[in-house]
């Protein structure tokens, strides 16, 4: 899937996450100075509304209701438990392919993103809101999108991994 043993691509990653972190944070700027909170803004009836909502929770909401007193501490100590592991995972398999290195640039820009909103605003600026009649998919941010996509690359490098080893012979025992 890639160069194995090639000298990891740091510099990439720091530039792909920035961009994340730029595109993430600009596209709430831009829902923030034009719209008010909660205003809908329909672009494709019936499937697709920009929308401004913050949500105190994780995805889907999860915690929104918890204790206020601890909720932005636990969250953004989550946050940088994710750059930790980031940071650590790109030590271990940056070398394997560029799948890893796009992988955690995803995951670390998207943390990065949220983290800021956190800290900036106690919670975390979404606004892409996908539906079919009156079933809503929670509404998303860019960061978000970041997230599952990196996931998304770490599981498919993951999973092309094992197929070379296999192919190769290092699967067997």
């Amino acid at each position: 899937m890639g160069q194995r043993g090639g000298p990891p691509s740091f510099p990439l990653l720091v530039l792909l996450a920035g961009l994340i972190i730029v595109a993430d944070q600009l596209t709430k700027w831009l829902i923030m100075s034009r719209f008010g909170l909660y205003e809908i803004k329909v672009v494709v009836p019936g499937f697709f509304n920009l929308t401004y909502l913050h949500n105190t929770g994780a995805a889907f909401g999860l915690l929104a209701n918890a204790n206020p007193a601890w909720r932005p501490y636990f969250f953004i100590g989550i946050a940088l438990a994710a750059l930790v592991f980031v940071f650590f995972a790109f030590r271990q398999y940056g070398r394997r392919s560029a799948a890893y290195v796009f992988a955690f640039a995803f995951i670390g820009g998207g943390a990065v993103g949220n983290l800021i909103d956190r800290v900036r605003f106690g919670s975390v600026v979404d606004f892409l809101d996908f539906y079919v009649s009156t079933y809503h998919w929670p509404a998303f941010n860019v960061a978000d999108s970041a997230i599952v996509v990196g996931v998304g690359l770490f599981l498919l490098g993951s999973l092309l991994d094992r197929e070379d080893d296999h192919a190769s012979g290092k699967g067997k025992e």
